[in-house]
């Protein structure tokens, strides 16, 4: 009897609060192949071939920069792969993963780096929202938004 109440009790409460009594989205497993996933992308990108970046990014990819740009799957890969967009370094801190459901991640991190874009040096901080989907078993990045941070 004492376990029916207990049990009445914290389904009473998880619909009251809107919460699930069980881990969203597959738990630390899930968010450690998200964390994997984002990391291969940063490798990728500062030493880009077209199918390491191809197999981690959606073909509906939405990558939208800093400045207001919006690039495709197409467009992201052919600047990074022509030099347009050339990273010398990548320096990820502050992420944080949430797997939200099987299938959607949400990361966020801020992102520091050296760049050479067209030939000219720069460097770059950001904070970056990356919306991430398990597709065919393999997480991909399906929107990415940066921010300047100043």
């Amino acid at each position: 009897m004492l376990i029916k109440k207990f049990f009445l009790m914290a389904a009473a409460a998880a619909m009251f609060t809107g919460c699930a009594m069980v881990p969203a989205g597959g738990g630390a497993s899930a968010q450690a192949d998200v964390a994997a996933a984002a990391e291969r992308l940063r490798i990728a990108m500062i030493d880009p071939t077209a199918a390491s970046l191809g197999a981690l990014v959606a073909d509906d990819l939405s990558y939208g920069h800093s400045g207001g740009k919006v690039d495709t799957k197409a467009s992201f890969i052919a600047d990074l792969m022509d030099g347009k967009s050339d990273f010398v370094t990548i320096v990820i801190t502050d992420q944080t993963v949430k797997v939200v459901d099987a299938n959607t991640a949400i990361v966020r991190h801020s992102l520091a780096a050296d760049t050479n874009d067209s030939g000219k040096p720069g460097k770059v901080a950001l904070k970056i929202l990356g919306v991430w989907q398990k597709q065919g078993g393999n997480w991909k990045l399906l929107a990415r938004q940066a921010v300047r941070t100043s």
